[in-house]
């Protein structure tokens, strides 16, 4: 299956690309590698606030990161020009996970993206990865994400 049909598969619509909220661009192109500035989670339109350990579980921290996913895929469908089937590798994520300092899960909340990347794109989809816990993310959001794709 091609990567549009993955997406009807699992009843994902891509959004448009969001309008960066401060002095960045959404992504930059430099060779064949494509990098996409951090997403923040979004629920209902709006950030989503919270913290991993404190008032959210790994399982929520999950779907947020789910959900950045798909706002990444929607960047990146932009990047490409309207055609994420020209996507060769997703190459790295980034993930920022908003977590108290006991919390130890940031890796797993970041499956919520990987895993999807990979239902998605298959074997292009499987990348190199970093986690980590931060003391917050802008708008009290409870996950940032960054993406690099090779085209």
């Amino acid at each position: 299956m091609n990567v549009y049909e993955q997406l009807k598969a699992q009843d994902i619509s891509l959004p448009p690309v969001a309008v960066p909220a401060a002095a960045y661009v959404p992504y930059v192109q430099s060779g064949n590698l494509v990098f996409l500035s951090g997403h923040i989670a979004r629920k209902d339109g709006k950030p989503w606030v919270g913290q991993l350990g404190r008032d959210m579980t790994t399982e929520q921290g999950q779907a947020a990161a789910r959900a950045i996913a798909i706002e990444l895929m929607g960047t990146l469908q932009a990047a490409c020009g309207g055609d994420l089937n020209r996507v060769k590798r997703i190459v790295k994520l980034m993930s920022l996970v908003n977590s108290t300092g006991d919390y130890t899960e940031q890796h797993l909340v970041t499956n919520g993206a990987s895993e999807l990347l990979g239902q998605v794109f298959g074997d292009k989809g499987k990348h190199a990865r970093s986690a980590f816990g931060v003391a917050q993310i802008p708008l009290g959001a409870c996950v940032e994400i960054e993406l690099i794709a090779e085209l």
